[in-house]
């Protein structure tokens, strides 16, 4: 099974390139498990009708050294647990490529479980002035919440693949084709020993050496 690792920066259209996967039928496998701990950060973080204020989450935890700290601490057991447990269903149904979309992909050392690694990258001012636009924020607090996540352009460093989504919606689209292709080829002798197909081969190999030898065991010992 080929296991893509997905991830980017806040505000770089990681969602998107996510959802454009899930679109084109590869399942994703979401690590972002925020949402599981909104009991143990503010209460105010939640609005009237029960949706998230992200700007007032983002304010709490991207400012706040020792809530970012709880948050990643609290997030490890649940990223490890479920990401494993999601993995092994779609191993069962039979998918031979899936998507890891994890935010912290290189932070949590979970890179190494992946390859390749797909960075949704933008530059810097792009990166701000999306921020300040989609959670309508000062443009301290963005700033805030983007230095508080390792830097876009390192990323882009550690990745094989670089999605650039500095431009259009349609210009992403048009990249994304070419990142679909290279996921989609053919899988390894390794990624396919790591599937289910694979696995059942390997079975039916062996089965089939065992029967061999008995069958050659049995001739000689008559």
């Amino acid at each position: 099974m080929r296991i893509v690792g997905l991830t980017g920066g806040i505000a770089s259209g990681k969602s998107t390139v996510s959802n454009l996967f899930k679109t084109h039928g590869i399942p994703v496998v979401d690590a972002d498990l925020v949402a599981r701990l909104f009991q143990h950060l503010e209460r105010d973080i939640l609005q009237p009708d029960g949706e998230v204020d992200r700007p007032k989450l983002g304010q709490i935890v991207f400012s706040n050294p020792e809530k970012r700290q709880l948050l990643n601490r609290l997030l490890a057991p649940y990223i490890s647990s479920g990401i494993f447990w999601e993995m092994l269903k779609l191993w069962m149904k039979g998918f031979k490529v899936i998507v890891l979309d994890v935010p912290l992909l290189f932070e949590a050392k979970m890179d190494k479980w992946t390859k390749p690694i797909v960075v949704v990258w933008v530059d810097p001012e792009t990166q701000l002035q999306r921020l300040m636009l989609r959670d309508r924020t000062s443009e301290d607090d963005a700033q805030n919440r983007i230095n508080a996540q390792m830097s876009l352009d390192l990323k882009r460093t550690r990745a094989d693949i670089v999605i650039d989504n500095t431009g259009s919606l349609e210009d992403l689209k048009e990249q994304f084709q070419n990142v679909l292709f290279e996921v989609t080829k053919p899988l390894t002798w390794t990624e396919f020993g790591l599937s289910r197909q694979g696995a059942a081969s390997v079975l039916v190999s062996i089965i089939v050496g065992v029967l061999i030898f008995r069958k050659v065991y049995n001739t000689e010992s008559l």
